[in-house]
Formats: structure tokens, sequence, C-alpha cells
């Protein structure tokens, strides 16, 4: 089905293009959203006398986001949560919890705009959180999901999964984790013989 965008969109194209889309994304979200209409010569015909108007709305939104992108961009924020020693949290951490982080910290987002490619955080932890604002604007800030009781556990990074820092408490109790479970295996051994 071809039709006329009425606003930049993505990867279709930009204002007054006719763009080839599945009939079923032009009727459900296109059409009702106002971003597209059905590309008939009366529609062409009316495009092009409103195309000046058009234009000037979408600069002025592209205007407003790039407005807000400013405020957002480069924020460092801490969210605080109930989690267990070993840093998972009991729930998880949002996108709604997220943009209620961002505007209590004075930036104008909605939850929508919030990238979780992985999902919801489910650990403590320091994460990189992109936001896509429309109109090809995307920011990101730095997100640090702490535990509410002060406990530090080692730091995480999620995509290659590796400590960033161990205190000498931390690294010794691991190895005496490590040696009472060699203990224990070892007296097991000796209890089937």
């Amino acid at each position: 089905m071809n039709v006329i965008l009425l606003e930049k969109l993505g990867k279709l194209g930009d204002i007054g293009d006719v763009a080839d889309v599945k009939s079923g994304y032009a009727r459900n979200y296109l059409f009702p959203s106002g971003i597209a209409i059905p590309a008939t010569k009366k529609n062409l015909a009316e495009f092009e006398q409103r195309k000046s108007e058009l234009i000037a709305a979408h600069n002025e939104k592209m205007a407003a986001a790039q407005a807000r992108a400013k405020k957002i961009d480069g924020l460092e924020l801490t969210i605080e949560v109930n989690a267990s020693e070993e840093g998972k949290l009991f729930g998880s951490v949002g996108t709604k919890e997220i943009a209620d982080a961002v505007v209590a910290a004075g930036g104008d987002t909605d939850k929508s705009e919030v990238q979780l490619p992985h999902g919801v955080i489910r650990e403590t932890g320091s994460y990189d959180i992109s936001f896509d604002l429309g109109f090809d604007i995307q920011v990101d800030i730095k997100l640090l999901v702490v535990s509410q009781d002060g406990a530090t556990p080692p730091i995480v990074e999620p995509e290659t999964g590796e400590e960033l820092a161990l205190t000498e408490d931390e690294a010794v109790g691991d190895t005496e984790a490590e040696d009472s479970g060699e203990a224990t295996a070892g007296g097991d051994l000796g209890k089937a013989e």
C-alpha cells in the first residue's frame, strides 16, 4: 500500500515522500497517528497545498525534541533499590522508573522513549541507557543502580560480565567460599567410597 508521509519517519522517508508499507501497518498505526495518508491523486494535490505548513510544524516539533535532548544528554543518575547482598534486585528497574528518575532530575521524557534492548535491569551496577526522542534524536545517560542498605557488591559490566572492582573483604570472602566448597566436595567423595 502506498502512503504519503506527513512526518519524517525513520527509514521510510521524509515529509512528502511516497512510501510502500504493509496495509496493516498503515491502517493500524500510520493513519490513526496522523503520520501518513493514503497516496491518491486527491491526497497528493491536497498535500502539495499544505506542504509548507506541514514542514513548519515538523521543524517546530524537531526543535522541541532537540531542546529536550539537551536537558537529558549526559545525565548521571543513581537509583536506590532493595537488593540482596549479591546485588540481585528484589524486583526490577524498568522504563517507568528510569523515566521518573530523569523527570526528577529536571529532564523531560516518557517511558516509551527509554530503550532497554536487554530487558529490565535486575542487578545492581552501572548501565548506559539510550533514549529515542523521535526525529532520529538519540541521547544517552549513565545510570547507577545501587542497594538501599548501603552494601556495595561488585559492579558488573553488563556486556562482558566482568567485575569492575573488588574490595579486599570481597576478594577474601570469595576465596574462603571456594576453599569451603572444595573441602565439602572432598568430604563427600570420602563418604561415598
